[in-house]
């Protein structure tokens, strides 16, 4: 059966059964229906949980992902099969990739949140907030400079864009204003995908409403003639902007097949953005949990140095233990197998792949916390394949385990969230890449590329290298850095997979994000409003007269 197929036959227990589980009652939720609700900002800790969390993170995929929902939430359900307290926390899936090339974000098989159609189009609205909020200050930020401009904010130097969330390419670049006086002032600008915002990042690092409102005003939404910038609450727009957000700031709560408690909330990308759901979910989940199993997107690389060195700073907890979830495919992708033959028994293969998953493995023992390896099973693996995966993570000192969440669910992922508790439980010394205080920027950036991806040095572009000077002068250097580049690659070529080195790391632009409180540094060509693939995956999707979808996943 498909994804969806398997959902659909799901019976899923009330969001108020589901609640309870947690320890919340009725006024400590607000329902969307029978089985979603928004959770109050105001929970307090469960004195005598043992508040642990795990962080689920993966090597570099190849184009259609290697199940890390997947395994999350065979994770997740294993563990409470086994009286072992968790909740799983998780990003909102953005529906760029739903009808791209990626699919949805809510696992798959037997390991599912439900319910599925809801979570990957609508959901409660956040990302639809997100949009509308991000799009009215834009036309603020527009009126202004056509009514008065007396802070002689510069049109050309406006940074602030417009977003939607979907993929569309022909939106990258654009010019507003046209028509004439009353329309507005000409500018070229363009619009990013929503899940690559600011106020994304904004939502998903504010800690309560005052801090959500803090933080919009110390966005920078562009510089005057005089090259000062200009932000948010200078403007006075910051009260109009939050009130847009008020309810989109409480996490959202649902379950899983296994009727596991899962909170979803936020949805920023981890390659042109910060990859990690919002503090607020994962710090609510820590709240009411003994276990949190929480997860970053993409590899190790993007969403999980991301979430160490980014949202670690906010949430104030660390990881206890860290999963690195491989599939056969992707180690033999990474070792130059062509994709039409991922299904085809390849060693050779797959032992020059394992490099990516050795460095990734590297990368996570740098921050000074235990790791073990997930394989995520296909029906397509042989047990050559499988045996050679864990022989060399034997020799790395790091145990690799089976698990089978697509076909069995929490059954398949028993051993694995046995691994887990003993990791967890265990003492760790968690240390950071880089020091946010002491470190500038440029120091920042190329501590990650040298350290994390394996670069011989930094290339600067000339108009980077002035945003440094600019940045610095500004007071932004004890900022961290969020690096924007491929997924499929340490390097900013996606076409150079494995784990290379001796490489040049190059970065064309610095992007202020000062209100989510990082700077993002742009690699290579990535762009921040992804285009669709030649055959979306909208193409296959169906609806029949009594609103039955097809082809969803």
């Amino acid at each position: 059966m498909t994804d969806i197929e398997i959902a659909d036959q799901a019976t899923l227990e009330p969001i108020t059964k589901i609640a309870d589980k947690l320890g919340l009652s009725d006024d400590q939720i607000e329902q969307y229906g029978k089985y979603k609700a928004k959770i109050d900002l105001n929970v307090k800790p469960i004195p005598d949980k043992k508040h642990k969390l795990i962080l689920v993170t993966s090597i570099n995929p190849t184009p259609a992902g290697e199940g890390k929902s997947t395994v999350l939430i065979g994770l997740g359900d294993a563990m409470n099969q086994l009286n072992y307290q968790t909740t799983i926390a998780m990003r909102e899936p953005s529906m760029g990739p739903v009808f791209g090339i990626k699919g949805g974000a809510t696992g798959g098989g037997y390991s599912q949140v439900v319910p599925m159609e809801d979570i990957n189009l609508n959901f409660t609205g956040d990302l639809h907030a997100l949009t509308s909020a991000n799009n009215t200050l834009a036309a603020l930020i527009d009126n202004y400079i056509m009514r008065d401009n007396k802070m002689n904010l510069d049109p050309q130097r406006v940074i602030w864009k417009r977003v939607e969330d979907v993929n569309d390419r022909a939106l990258r670049n654009v010019i507003t204003g046209l028509g004439g006086p009353m329309a507005g002032v000409p500018r070229e600008t363009g619009f990013d995908i929503t899940a690559a915002s600011e106020l994304m990042a904004v939502l998903c690092l504010a800690t309560s409403l005052h801090d959500l409102k803090q933080r919009i005003s110390r966005i920078v939404v562009g510089y005057t003639y005089d090259k000062e910038p200009v932000t948010v609450g200078q403007l006075n727009f910051q009260d109009a902007i939050t009130i847009i957000l008020k309810d989109a700031l409480k996490p959202n709560l649902v379950q899983t097949l296994d009727h596991t408690p899962t909170i979803i909330h936020g949805g920023p990308f981890a390659n042109i953005a910060h990859g990690c759901n919002s503090v607020l979910a994962t710090q609510t989940a820590l709240n009411l949990s003994d276990y949190t199993v929480t997860e970053a997107g993409f590899g190790a690389d993007l969403g999980g140095e991301k979430f160490l060195d980014i949202k670690q700073r906010v949430l104030g907890k660390h990881p206890d233990a860290i999963v690195i979830v491989a599939t056969v495919r992707a180690l033999e992708y990474n070792g130059g197998a062509k994709l039409a033959d991922l299904n085809e028994e390849q060693l050779s293969a797959l032992e020059k792949g394992m490099a990516n998953l050795n460095r990734h493995i590297k990368n996570m023992q740098l921050y000074g916390l235990p790791i073990v390896v997930a394989i995520n099973h296909f029906v397509t693996d042989t047990d050559k394949e499988i045996q050679m995966i864990k022989d060399n993570c034997a020799k790395q000192n790091v145990e690799a385990i089976l698990t089978d969440a697509w076909a069995k669910g929490g059954a398949g992922t028993h051993d694995l969230a046995n691994k887990v508790v003993e990791l967890a439980d265990s003492p760790s010394e968690f240390t950071h890449i880089y020091d946010v205080q002491v470190d500038d920027l440029q120091t920042k950036l190329e501590k990650i590329a040298k350290q994390i991806y394996g670069a011989k040095e930094v290339s600067f572009s000339r108009k980077a290298q002035n945003q440094l000077k600019r940045f610095a002068a500004y007071g932004w250097n004890d900022l961290p850095v969020c690096i924007a580049k491929t997924q499929y690659s340490f390097t900013d070529d996606q076409k150079q997979l494995g784990a290379p080195t001796d490489f040049v790391f190059h970065i064309r632009e610095l992007v202020p994000k000062i209100g989510a409180g990082f700077i993002v540094a742009l690699a290579g060509n990535m762009m921040t409003m992804p285009g669709l693939p030649t055959e979306p995956a909208a193409v296959n999707m169906t609806i029949d007269d009594n609103g039955k979808i097809t082809g969803l996943f």
